[in-house]
């Protein structure tokens, strides 16, 4: 489904990937990991061209993202893409930011794109609030909302940067339990996370990175359990010794 190969990114002198090459499965649900500044957001982003490269090459379904011939506008609305902010439009009613790019893209009816909405709202728990403006949501509930938006369009490839960093603590899970379940639906699904149960419960597969390379892809179970990269087993310590030093706290 996607293809990455030798894909290169810099932001000046700054080298964002360094020579990518890696392949993602039709209905795979892959979590893309590191520490800040790895190139994690910068390789979910070039997937639908909101970052561009400068060299290399990417595809999706044997297209060439790059083609001139591409028509940018409908390659994008075949891709879902879930932001850190929920960049929801705030003059528009929850319904109203989940049916505009079915009418406008799709040519959807309006009765056919509200009845949709509801669905989508439906599953993602907030049929309840089709009505209410975004300002009136938590962000939870707005980042539900978003997922339910970009699912309208019937993507083919769900991208999440990150969709719980905005987020506080107790709302984290409600949008991580609705991607979980479009996880087990078998969507083609890449997710930037540092919500590490969430990569253990929903992933097919985890890609570690750090400075711009794929350092380490494999299994959650072969990732958290016996990693292999050095870079990797300093992350998942790093990660792992607040909760230790924690634990010792709570020894009586």
């Amino acid at each position: 489904m996607i293809e990455f190969n030798a894909v290169n990114k810099w932001y000046g002198n700054y080298h964002a990937l360094n020579d990518v090459t890696e392949t993602i499965a039709t209905g795979e649900v892959v979590v893309v990991c590191g520490p800040s500044g790895s190139g994690k957001s910068t390789l979910i982003r070039t997937i639908n061209r909101l970052e561009p490269i400068q060299s290399g090459t990417i595809r999706i379904n044997g297209q060439d993202i790059y083609d001139k011939k591409l028509n940018l506008n409908a390659f994008r609305s075949g891709i879902g893409f879930v932001f850190q902010q929920f960049n929801l439009f705030p003059h528009l009613s929850v319904i109203g930011n989940i049916i505009l790019a079915p009418k406008r893209l799709a040519g959807l009816s309006d009765a056919q794109a509200r009845a949709k909405a509801m669905q989508l709202l439906e599953r993602v728990g907030l049929a309840h609030k089709a009505d209410a403006m975004p300002d009136a949501l938590s962000g939870g509930q707005q980042q539900r909302v978003a997922i339910a938006r970009a699912l309208a369009m019937e993507p083919p490839i769900m991208l999440f940067d990150e969709p719980t960093s905005a987020l506080d603590p107790e709302m984290i899970n409600e949008v991580l339990l609705v991607i979980r379940d479009l996880a087990k639906d078998g969507m083609t699904m890449v997710c930037v996370t540092h919500e590490m149960g969430f990569a253990a419960e929903a992933a097919d597969r985890i890609l570690f990175m750090d400075q711009g390379r794929i350092l380490e892809r494999a299994t959650p179970q072969a990732f958290f359990n016996n990693p292999q990269h050095p870079r990797t087993i300093q992350f998942l310590a790093d990660i792992n010794t607040p909760f230790r030093h924690h634990q010792k706290d709570l020894a009586p």
